[in-house]
Formats: C-alpha cells, sequence, structure tokens
C-alpha cells in the first residue's frame, strides 16, 4: 500500500500543477459548471486494492499470517443527482486481488502456506454527500453497501485443504466508507478517491475434517479492503 500511497500523492501533485492556473489561482475560470446539473451521468474507474483477511478464532492461538498484495480495479460509474448535495452511485467493477495465509505449526510449506486467488466482480450501491463546490474542486465523502461474486471461491470443489483447496463463499455483503475530490478540469471531471471495504459475514467453507488444522478453530473469516480509484467523468 506504501506505492499505492506514493502514487497517488504523485498523481494529485501533478494534476494540482498542470491545473494550478485553472483550479487555485485567485479568480479561477469556472471549469464544466453546469456539468453536476445533470440528472444522470455516467463514467469509469481505474484503480489499486489491498485485500486482506480479519480472522477470529475459538480458542487462543498463534495466529494465522496474511500476505497482502496490490491488486487492480476497473469499472463502470452510473451518478443519479438526488439533491445538491446527495448522489446516488453504483460502481460495478472487476478486482484483481492475491492473498497468502501463513499457517503456524506446521513444518513443510506445502501444509503451511495457501494462496487465496480472487477475481471479484464488485456491486456497491454508494452515497455521495458532496461539499460546496470551491473553485474547480468539490471534496465530497462516501459510503453505502455492496454485494461481491467472488468467481474464484472454490466453493463447489469436494476437495479441502487436504488437497491444497481452500475454500471460501462465493456471495458475501460489506458496508463501504470513504472520501475523495472532485476537480473539474476543462473537458471532464477527474476523481481520485479512496475507500475501506469491510465484509458482514462469515466467508470461510470449513474443511471436511471438523477438527481441520487449517479451518477447525476459526470462528469467522471476512474480508477487508482498501480501494485507490480515480475516475473519470
Amino acid at each position: 500500500m506504501k506505492k499505492i500511497a506514493v502514487f497517488t500523492l504523485l498523481l494529485l501533485s501533478f494534476s494540482g500543477h498542470t491545473q494550478s492556473k485553472g483550479m487555485f489561482s485567485k479568480d479561477p475560470i469556472i471549469n464544466l459548471e453546469n456539468f453536476q446539473k445533470q440528472r444522470l451521468y455516467f463514467g469509469y474507474f481505474l484503480g489499486f486494492n489491498s485485500f486482506d483477511f480479519k480472522i477470529d478464532y475459538k480458542t487462543a492461538g498463534p495466529d494465522i499470517q496474511v500476505k497482502k498484495t496490490t491488486g487492480f480495479n476497473v469499472g463502470v460509474v452510473a451518478d443519479l443527482k438526488l439533491q445538491e448535495y446527495i448522489n446516488l452511485r453504483f460502481e460495478p467493477g472487476l478486482y484483481y486481488t492475491k492473498r497468502t495465509l501463513n499457517y503456524p505449526n506446521f513444518t513443510t510449506e506445502k501444509d503451511a502456506l495457501r494462496d487465496v486467488n480472487s477475481t471479484y466482480i464488485h456491486f456497491p450501491l454508494l452515497l455521495k454527500f458532496s461539499s460546496l463546490r470551491t473553485g474547480n474542486i468539490r471534496p465530497y465523502i462516501v459510503g453505502g453497501l455492496s454485494t461481491t461474486l467472488n468467481l474464484s471461491s472454490n466453493s463447489k470443489s469436494i476437495d479441502d485443504n487436504v488437497q491444497q483447496k481452500f475454500r471460501v463463499k462465493s456471495w458475501s455483503t460489506n458496508y463501504e466508507l470513504g472520501f475523495g475530490i472532485d476537480f473539474f478540469s476543462e473537458y471532464f471531471i477527474f476523481s481520485p478517491s479512496i475507500r475501506g471495504c469491510f465484509s458482514l459475514k462469515d466467508e470461510l467453507i470449513r474443511d471436511n475434517d471438523p477438527n481441520s488444522p487449517w479451518t477447525g478453530n476459526i470462528e469467522s473469516l471476512q474480508s477487508r479492503a482498501v480501494f485507490i480509484n480515480f475516475t473519470f467523468h
């Protein structure tokens, strides 16, 4: 996530520098002044993600370590104006990510490591609360609910961790919170944002053996993630 944060800061700095005359001057030229008066408009986004697991245990013991990687997001945006400062947003997208679980108390890597590759189709329905527009800048906060289909869940597999198959449920529900800034350029709106996504239910499919060393002591396993998206309208 450090690389993502540095990239975001560099991009925002570049955007601010290139648009400084139109956005940050004392008397800026107002770009796309009537754009947000539209009832409905569309866009697309590209971005990065970092997924983790929140793991609760039945009994105390050594924690399972989760190694995170940086994934990639792409999707579309439909934005419906409800009120001057409130919009309803639907942002379906495709999210790629990978997590590696490192189990303690195993002597071989074959048993200790489980790669969890995930391809998500993500369906968030969000409310966007915007502030007053200042020149060509408009900050906002966003929050709502989402549902996610994991195409790589292995949920239909009859094999389990004994055969090195780590299984999770296909569908999950989540809540999301975040913030962003709309930058109004001459021809389009550029909107970087950061958002947290938190699963609301247990996603783990237990092994066939109730005393499995991989799943037997897990009370619940829930995804959580950070999204950094760059939206263009």
